[in-house]
């Protein structure tokens, strides 16, 4: 269900460069901006694919339950990301928030039409869709291919190229949500996150343990390469 943050009539819409459409060529298109609790659904997987949506503040889970009952977490969303543009008409991933979120949205049939007339959207929207291909990619390989403490650096290194370029990574996610997006166990999880901070390789602020502090990026970084 969505929430509207503001239903100013008066507010000045938003263009498509707020979506990463920066051209000069594109009309000005309204994008709506809604927010979402911690924990609640923005769109379930198999519901038709609508809109495409950006993280203006917070963060998104894309996930898919298995048969079994698992849970596999296939993206992140952070702030400033795109997510929900699907190939197909209806989506593959659930998204949910996970923390309080605000996310803004335009019609998937409005993007196009725009992409139509505009080389500089279409273009974006094909390198947006390659990317997503790439880390679909690298996040297959780090499934199949890494133990478990490369997973654990990789998705540390990954998150400190995301998040920021300071020495501490506030990280928005659980544990949990680590360990079903690297395909572990919670308990798998954090013996690598304390394997790293004997090897003096990270630390922690805080109780939550949610802020790293990097130590050592090219230590971290060695054991993402081993094999």
């Amino acid at each position: 269900m969505f929430v509207r943050i503001t239903a100013d009539p008066t507010r000045r819409p938003h263009s498509l460069r707020d979506l990463g459409m920066t051209t000069g060529l594109n009309p000005t298109v309204s994008l709506s901006e809604f927010t979402y609790k911690k924990g609640t659904e923005i769109y379930g997987e198999k519901e038709a694919a609508d809109y495409v949506y950006q993280v203006k503040t917070g963060a998104v889970r894309s996930y898919k339950l298995l048969s079994d009952g698992r849970r596999q977490i296939g993206a992140f969303h952070l702030a400033g990301d795109i997510f929900g543009l699907e190939n197909g008409s209806s989506h593959r991933f659930t998204a949910e928030a996970i923390v309080d979120t605000t996310v803004r949205l335009i019609r998937r049939q409005t993007l196009e039409l725009v992409a139509d007339g505009d080389p500089v959207v279409a273009n974006n929207l094909l390198n947006m869709t390659t990317t997503n291909l790439q880390h679909a990619e690298d996040h297959m390989l780090l499934l199949g291919r890494k133990t478990s403490l490369e997973r654990v650096a990789a998705f540390i290194l990954e998150m400190d190229q995301r998040l920021t370029g300071a020495d501490v990574i506030a990280l928005p996610m659980s544990r949990r949500d680590i360990a079903d997006y690297l395909g572990l166990t919670l308990e798998t999880v954090s013996r690598a996150l304390s394997r790293l901070h004997e090897f003096g390789i990270i630390d922690f602020v805080g109780t939550t343990q949610r802020q790293i502090v990097l130590s050592d990026r090219q230590k971290l970084a060695t054991i993402d390469l081993q094999n």
